[in-house]
């Protein structure tokens, strides 16, 4: 314990004059880079880019190595001119340390350069420099380090050496690499090649030297055992830090190995009693130590790292330590959101905060975080020591801290998500069933777990902060960074509503709750105000931006729970569809596009509250008076109300929530009277019983009228919903007709009762009616839709009437019941016959009169059809003086159009030559 002690300190005092002496090195470094512009301003040498004093900082580049590129620049500035290349030659020459892609070259070290040079200078190396640099430097690095293990595997083997000389030797040899990396570093080492920084010699030489003293530290403890764990501990975790640290003159790539190596460390070396407070005491170390030097350096691939290794053994220390130790949990999480706002996003003496921008590595705290303040509320074991209220905290430091650091946005999203989730988590796993008798919810299921009322107060708190935070941050931000400013606000607003809910859930009545409505109505007003807030702050103000859509549709969200809570299911309905009228009459005042959507959201509220339950209000109370009941103001209402928002947002915002608005509005109307025929034809009960051809026929004609009103509307205000909604109706009424008149439905296949009025009976209804409407409509609509449409419509219109007349010479002789089995006379026979022949020619005048085309082929396809039927099954089946006349008749059909037909080709002819 006392060596562990000395080693933690150890590490502190190393960590301290680490940091004093970079920043000495830091202000040397931004003196000579301005002292170098200074003396190649007066070169009359024009440096490409002017580097700023930050970045400047950043290289690492030895101070007498820079030292003495400027004696050798000054003496040649004031020489002649022709002497100037050999002067940019020199200056390119002398940067040192590694240069990552896409990194910028050391401030003075790359004047502007003659344009053949610039051109050899920036050309792509060729594959014999590529591997007589940069991979013989990386496979000698690695050929080092391997080696050195494969020494003292040899040594172990052979019985040359005893163990501890091995060690010694081993570890010798990893301090030779480590200081002849750091000699050459020091004696101005230069990368002669453009294009191979990223074999940087020291740093390789250093690398493997740490690599092998990571292992001689291990085998001495795990091997040999020649020293204890804490000891072992402390030299590794030294090591690491070390590592880490020569990074600032190395570069990022030994960064990343002392990290691996600091953070693998715990898990090398094992302890008979364990100590949480010295692993995280030394994790902490090592994570400051990181911030620190990725933060001089802007290594974020490294910082993000970091995060990720303490996460890793926080969340692993949390599942697999047989106790708890909160405090410690607490201690690590609140040391990893510090090192982010402190050490990684602190700024420095006179640097601007980015108005824009997300940070990168912020997303490891913020998971890692997150999901720590996660097992606090759900682990039965961290809650019983701190009943949820640690995790609440976590929390709300996350929230503050990416308040306190705007470039953490990620910490918010963490926040929201694990509230959202712990409290979604304790709504009673339940199944809520429409059970209305009594005109109450049934809740069925296992007992749950009721979460207690610390969570309710616990909810209260974070639902105030989440709104009181979000809105301010995004008033705040809204007329410099949009995205930033609608996280805010979306969070604002779907935290409480989600903490709301469940808490009604779990704590309320599910029937109906006062209290919790007055809370949701209470949430309209703040989230409204707070929209209206935020939109002031835009730029310009009252656009309504993605922040004011956030904060007003999560008023509209509220508005919906408030009705839900405080209404029975039948008012519910009708007040969903009245609200479609709210957000349309504000666009009068306020043109914000999230209004018209919000209507549009009430259409989608209604349309699933009535596919949960079609009867309004339960089938138990719905009055089995026609018409007059609750399905008339339950469908009616929302059709009204849908029809409204539409006109009133073709007068202001004219969009597409106009044009779903319309559609809204044209469905609940279909619905209504549809609703509203199956309850009068079934005796008020609208879920059961099989749909009859009649009640079909009502649906079939409301399709077609609907049809022809939507075309009427369409004509007066053009739209396209309207005009595709036209023709959906159509098409919609045709595939009614085929599949439900002609087949399924059919009398002659089902033998359903046709009535006992000889002409207004089932026949009329569902055949003579819909032929007219659909004859009806195609006249409207020839000039108005595309033609195949109104043809579809006419040839649908002559295939009804022709069904309409068959089946009533089919009913003239079976009477009521007309279904097929019950087999067919010969006069009936004759007459089908005779009754097709008629209306072949009929069709054939229509169409020659109204000059259809579709009306003359439909003539024509059913005199075929007639004398098929003559040839084929009136010469079998007819006998005597029926099938003669059959014939006769035919023939005297047949001699007679053929006779019209000429005549009106003669008539063509003559009016030509005329």
């Amino acid at each position: 314990m006392f060596e562990s002690l000395i080693g933690l300190v150890a590490i502190i005092v190393l960590f301290v004059i680490i940091s004093r002496q970079q920043s000495r090195i830091g202000l040397i470094e931004r003196e000579l880079g301005a002292l170098r512009s200074l003396v190649l301003s007066g070169a009359h040498v024009a440096p490409p880019q002017a580097k700023p004093v930050e970045q400047a900082a950043n290289d690492s580049m030895p101070t007498d190595a820079a030292v003495a590129a400027v004696t050798e620049i000054v003496p040649s500035s004031a020489g002649e001119a022709e002497e100037k290349p050999s002067i940019e030659v020199e200056a390119g020459e002398i940067a040192s340390g590694p240069w990552a892609a896409g990194e910028a070259a050391p401030a003075g070290s790359a004047p502007a350069q003659p344009a053949a040079a610039t051109a050899k200078a920036t050309q792509k190396p060729d594959i014999e420099t590529a591997l007589g640099t940069r991979w013989a430097v990386w496979v000698g690095g690695i050929a080092l380090a391997l080696g050195g293990l494969f020494l003292i595997r040899y040594t172990i083997e052979a019985g040359i050496f005893g163990p501890g000389v091995r060690l010694s030797m081993a570890a010798m040899l990893g301090l030779v690499l480590v200081a002849v990396g750091e000699f050459i570093r020091r004696t101005g080492f230069k990368v002669p090649v453009q294009g191979v920084a990223g074999a940087y010699i020291p740093a390789i030489l250093t690398a493997a030297g740490a690599f092998i003293l990571f292992g001689t530290v291990y085998a001495a403890h795990g091997v040999y055992g020649f020293i204890g764990p804490a000891l072992a501990f402390t030299l590794l975790g030294a090591i690491g830090v070390a590592t880490i640290a020569a990074a600032l003159v190395h570069g990022q790539a030994l960064a990343g190995i002392g990290l691996l190596g600091a953070v693998v460390t715990p898990m090398l070396v094992a302890s008979q009693a364990p100590n949480p407070w010295a692993l995280f005491g030394y994790l902490a170390i090592v994570l400051a130590a990181t911030g620190v030097i990725a933060r001089l350096r802007d290594w974020k691939l490294l910082m993000a790292a970091a995060f990720v290794g303490t996460g890793l053994w926080t969340i692993l220390y949390m599942t697999d330590a047989p106790g708890t130790n909160l405090p410690v949990i607490l201690f690590i999480n609140a040391v990893t959101l510090a090192v982010l706002a402190l050490v990684w996003l602190g700024r420095r003496r006179g640097e601007a905060q980015p108005a824009t921008g997300f940070d990168g590595p912020s997303i490891a705290p913020g998971f890692f975080v997150g999901l720590s303040a996660m097992s606090l509320f759900v682990d039965p074991a961290y809650a019983a020591v701190g009943d949820a209220l640690p995790g609440a905290a976590l929390i709300a430091a996350l929230v503050a801290v990416a308040l306190y650091r705007p470039l953490a946005l990620a910490l918010l999203h963490a926040a929201g998500l694990a509230t959202v989730l712990v409290y979604l988590g304790i709504i009673p796993p339940t199944s809520v069933a429409a059970d209305f008798s009594g005109g109450v919810l049934d809740v069925e299921g296992l007992p749950a777990a009721v979460a207690d009322t610390l969570m309710l107060r616990i909810g209260i708190f974070l639902g105030l902060m989440f709104i009181g935070a979000g809105f301010w941050a995004a008033r705040k931000f809204a007329a410099s960074a949009q995205i930033r400013a609608a996280s805010w606000a979306a969070w604002g607003a779907v935290a409480p509503l989600v903490i709301l809910l469940a808490l009604w859930f779990t704590f309320g009545n599910l029937d109906r709750d006062l209290v919790y409505a007055a809370v949701a109505a209470l949430l309209v007003v703040v989230f409204a105000a707070g929209g209206e807030w935020i939109a002031r702050g835009e730029e310009p103000p009252l656009q309504g931006g993605a922040a004011v859509s956030f904060a007003i549709g999560g008023a509209a969200v509220a508005a919906l729970l408030m009705i839900y809570m405080a209404f029975g299911s039948g008012w519910t309905t009708i007040l969903l569809g009245a609200a479609a009228i709210v957000p349309a009459l504000a666009t009068r005042w306020r043109a914000y596009p999230v209004l018209g959507w919000i209507s549009v959201g009430t259409v989608i509220a209604v349309l699933g509250r009535v596919a949960f339950d079609p009867t309004i209000v339960g089938a138990e109370f719905l009055s089995t008076t026609p018409v007059f009941n609750w399905l008339l103001p339950g469908y009616g209402v929302p059709a009204l109300a849908f029809g409204f928002a539409a006109w009133q947002l073709a007068r202001t915002t004219n969009g597409r929530p106009r044009l779903a608005m319309e559609a809204g509005a044209a469905l609940f109307a279909l619905l209504t009277v549809a609703i509203l025929v199956r309850h009068a034809m079934h005796g008020g009960a609208i879920d059961t019983g099989a749909v009859t051809l009649a009640e079909q026929a009502i649906y079939t004609l409301i399709a077609i009228g609907a049809g022809a009103i939507l075309v009427a509307i369409d004509m007066r205000s053009p739209s396209s919903v309207l005009r595709y909604g036209s023709l959906a109706a159509g098409v919609v009424s045709v595939a009614f007709i085929v599949i439900q008149h002609f087949g399924a439905l059919n009398p002659l296949f089902t033998d359903e009762s046709t009535g006992r009025i000889l002409v207004f009976n089932l026949l009329f209804l569902a055949y003579f009616l819909p032929a007219a409407a659909a004859g009806g409509l195609a006249l409207y609509t020839r000039d108005k839709r595309p033609k195949w449409y109104a043809a579809m419509l006419a040839l649908v219109a002559a295939l009804l009437a022709f069904a309409y007349a068959t089946l009533s010479v089919r009913r003239l002789f079976k009477g009521e019941f007309i279904g097929l089995w019950s087999g067919l006379g010969q006069l009936e026979t004759y007459t089908y016959s005779a009754l097709w022949l008629i209306i072949g020619v009929a069709l054939l005048t229509a169409g020659v009169w109204l000059k259809s085309q579709a009306l003359r082929i439909a003539s024509a396809a059913l005199i075929s059809v007639a004398v098929l039927k003559v040839f084929l099954f009136d010469m079998s089946e007819l006998e005597g003086v029926l099938r003669a006349l059959s014939f006769i008749g035919l023939g005297a059909v047949l001699i007679g159009i053929g006779l019209f037909y000429q005549r009106l080709l003669t008539r063509a002819v003559k009016s030509g030559a005329g």
